[in-house]
């Protein structure tokens, strides 16, 4: 499993660098200057790997120690401000990495939880957290409503990518590595259904909203 291990690193680092990408692309339509778009772009990429390993007491979290992440998101702002309109271009791979990141960070949050001895619930919860933390930082850092709480199915599926990890824990049925590429490959074959037929939660509008 040493291949599957590399293997898992290497979408860490890119979902790292597509949600920093995300980020820094977010803070410079907002004006933001240069320390405003890197701050922004690492908090997106490592927020929330970091409240999780505050949640855990994986202290200091894996976030500020390891450089690798650091250099991911100012390659990612130097890339976004520098070439900026190539960046615009990069619609789809950069949602078919952020969907990658997401299912990634939602099934090695939990797993990481488990590690520590943490129950199921906290393991469900902090891997959605370790998926969507980031996001809903820089949507309040930059004054907007959190993406995943409006209609979008994105939550929903690192959810659903973390409750498999839970289970396949609990039931033992089989290996804890092919358990993470079940709930890997289940998430993010979710978000790309998602994306592609245009799923979404249902919305619930007031009357007064909608008469206005």
């Amino acid at each position: 499993m040493d291949n599957l291990y590399e293997f898992y690193n290497f979408l860490d680092l890119a979902g790292t660098f597509v949600f920093a990408i995300s980020g820094a692309a977010a803070a410079k339509q907002r004006g933001l200057d240069l320390f405003g778009i890197c701050a922004i772009a690492f908090t997106v990429a490592c927020g929330g790997g970091i409240i999780r390993d505050i949640c855990i007491g994986a202290i200091p979290p894996a976030g500020l120690t390891n450089w690798h992440y650091l250099v991911a998101a100012i390659i990612a702002t130097a890339m976004t401000i520098g070439l900026y309109p190539f960046v615009q271009r990069l619609n789809h791979p950069v949602l078919l990495f952020d969907a990658l990141g997401l299912s990634l960070f939602a099934v090695t949050g939990a797993q990481k939880s488990l590690a520590f001895g943490h129950n199921a619930e906290v393991a469900v919860l902090l891997g959605i957290t370790t998926a969507v933390g980031g996001g809903v930082l820089r949507d309040i850092l930059l004054n907007r409503i959190p993406v995943i709480l409006e209609k979008e199915i994105y939550a929903s599926a690192a959810l659903l990518g973390a409750l498999i990890v839970v289970l396949g824990n609990q039931l033992q049925w089989i290996s804890r590595d092919w358990v993470s590429i079940i709930a890997l490959i289940v998430a993010f074959g979710l978000r790309l259904l998602a994306l592609h037929y245009h799923w979404n939660l249902p919305v619930y509008s007031s009357e007064k909203s909608e008469k206005d």
